[in-house]
Parts: C-alpha cells; structure tokens; sequence
C-alpha cells in the first residue's frame, strides 16, 4: 500500500473556487479553470498514483486507486476519511477520449441503488483548461442527497490539490 501525501496547496487569494449549478433535477454541473494545460490535468486525473495524491485532499488517506482506463474498464477508489471511516467509490468507463473527455458510472458503495453516471470534460481555456463534471443522477431525490452530502466542500478543497498536482508532475 503507497501511503504518500501531497502537502497542502498554498490557496492563494486568487485561487480558482469551482462553481456547482443544477441545470436540471437531475443533474449537478461542477466547472473549474486550472491553470495547468489539458494534457497535464487529464493525466493527474487518470494516473493512480497521481489520484493518489489528490483525490482525499487533506480529509483522508487513499488505501485503494485502481484505474483500468478503456472503455468497459473498471475504477474504484477508497480512502480512510479522518472523520466516518472507510469510504469508497467505483465505476465503469464508458467512453474515452484523452485529454478531451471521460465518461463513467460513480456508486458511492455505502449507498449502491445512488449510481450516477459522470461526463468529465476537459477544454482549453485562456492558456490552461476548463474542467466541467456533469453528474446526472438517477433521480432528484439522490441527486439532491448528493448535494447534501457536504460533498461540495470536500470537492473544492479536492480540486486544489488536483491543480496542485497536476502543475508539478510534469
């Protein structure tokens, strides 16, 4: 078992927030602007052991990335979260296009029946990317358990450790 850390990101004052909206009752719509390029940023969110580094933030320690990246393969993700324990995630890829977009299923695995289906895309965007996650549940009612989740917080504090990490493991 790897059990190396990123460092906390300096957050400068600056520093990108994500914005969440819900373009429908089913939907939640979560866009960011990195300042590291596509390619770089695709690759930190592809590569285990650079999810390793980025994914819990500082909430928890990864214990499982597993990626079979191509279509039909599978991922899961568990980290020991500081506070409720075991959490872990998993899916199947359905559609890969490097550097440009990843589509897959996400089951929380302490709620199985939730499964959403995640489009990821990655676009370029005043010399870095804009990262757009479009989560499309199966109904409102897990939708908005999602969002209730406190998952926003943890989700932001994810995606700086994420430009973190893709910035520097070039």
């Amino acid at each position: 078992m790897n059990t190396q850390t990123t460092p906390s990101p300096q957050v400068a004052l600056n520093q990108p927030r994500a914005s969440v909206t819900l373009p429908s009752p089913l939907e939640i719509l979560i866009t960011r602007d990195f300042r590291a390029p596509r390619h770089l940023l695709y690759r930190a969110y592809t590569t285990p052991e650079l999810v390793r580094r980025w994914w819990s933030s500082d909430l928890g320690q990864m214990t499982t990335v597993e990626i079979d990246l191509r279509e039909g393969g599978h991922w899961r993700y568990v980290m020991q979260d500081h506070q409720v324990g075991e959490v872990g995630f998993h899916g199947e890829f359905r559609q890969i296009v490097p550097n440009e977009c990843l589509v897959m299923t996400e089951v929380y695995e302490a709620m199985p029946e939730g499964e959403a289906v995640n489009t990821v895309t990655f676009q370029d965007h005043e010399g870095g990317t804009r990262l757009k996650i479009l989560v499309k549940h199966t109904c409102q009612e897990h939708r908005d358990g999602h969002l209730h989740s406190g998952m926003e917080e943890g989700m932001q504090k994810s995606l700086d450790f994420l430009e973190h990490v893709a910035q520097s493991s070039h």
